[in-house]
C-alpha cells in the first residue's frame, strides 16, 4: 500500500512538472495574433499563411519523419512559429528581430534560458544563405524552403514576385524565371528526410522552370 505521505509528493511533483513546461497554445496565440494583426498587408509571401499554414506543418512533418524527441520537436516548433515575426518590424534583416522578439517574450510562456538560446540560433539559421550548424537547424532551414519541391511552388514563387514588386521592384516575367531557376539549381536540402521528401519534386520544379524559359525565348 503507497503511503499517504509519498502520493503527496508525487503529486506535488508532478503539478510542479507541469507549471515548468512551456505554454505552447499561449506562445502560438500570441505569435498569430501579432501576425494577424501588424504584418504589412503587401507580405503576399511573408504573410501569417506562410508561417500558420506552410512553415509551422512542414516542421512538425520533418520532426516526425526525423523521430525527434518531443523536447526538440519543440524547440522546433517554437522556431517556425517566431521565424518571421521580425517581419512586423522591417522586411531587411528580419531573422535578428525575430530572434530578439522571441527572446523578449518567450519567458512569459515559460520557457528557460538554454531553450530560448537554442531557438533563436534556429530562427537565425533561416538567414540567407542558410548555415545550419546542427539538426534542429538543418530541418528548420528545410522548413523553411519546404515549397521548393512540392506542387505548389509555382503559386508562392507568384506570391514572392508580386511582393516584391509591392516594394518597388520590377521584373519581367522571364527574368523572375530565370532567377527562380538559378536559386533551386543551387539549393540543397540540409536533411535526408527532407532529400527524400522534396527533392524529387524540387527537380520536377526545375525541369518546368527550364520550359517555361525555353518557351518565353
Amino acid at each position: 500500500m503507497t503511503h499517504p505521505i509519498f502520493l503527496g509528493r508525487f503529486e506535488n511533483t508532478l503539478a510542479q512538472q507541469k507549471l515548468q513546461q512551456p505554454d505552447w497554445d499561449e506562445a502560438k496565440a500570441y505569435v498569430l495574433d501579432r501576425l494577424s494583426n501588424e504584418l504589412s498587408p503587401d507580405l503576399y509571401y511573408h504573410g501569417i499563411h506562410h508561417t500558420r499554414d506552410d512553415v509551422l506543418p512542414a516542421a512538425e512533418r520533418l520532426a516526425a519523419l526525423a523521430q525527434l524527441d518531443e523536447a526538440n520537436t519543440f524547440l522546433l516548433r517554437t522556431a517556425a512559429l517566431y521565424h518571421d515575426i521580425g517581419y512586423i518590424v522591417q522586411y531587411e534583416a528580419n531573422e535578428a528581430l525575430a530572434a530578439r522578439i522571441a527572446e523578449r517574450t518567450l519567458p512569459q510562456f515559460g520557457y528557460r534560458l538554454d531553450q530560448i538560446q537554442a531557438i533563436k540560433g534556429i530562427i537565425m539559421a533561416t538567414k540567407l544563405p542558410q548555415c545550419p550548424k546542427n539538426l534542429l537547424e538543418m530541418l528548420m532551414c528545410d522548413s523553411d524552403l519546404d515549397t521548393l519541391g512540392r506542387d505548389d511552388f509555382f503559386t508562392t514563387s507568384l506570391n514572392l514576385r508580386k511582393e516584391l514588386e509591392a516594394r518597388g521592384e520590377k521584373i519581367t516575367t522571364r527574368a523572375w524565371y530565370k532567377r527562380q531557376l538559378k536559386f533551386l539549381a543551387k539549393h540543397t536540402y540540409f536533411t535526408t528526410v527532407a532529400q527524400a521528401l522534396r527533392e524529387t519534386g524540387k527537380q520536377k520544379n526545375i525541369d518546368k522552370l527550364r520550359h517555361l524559359i525555353e518557351s518565353l525565348s
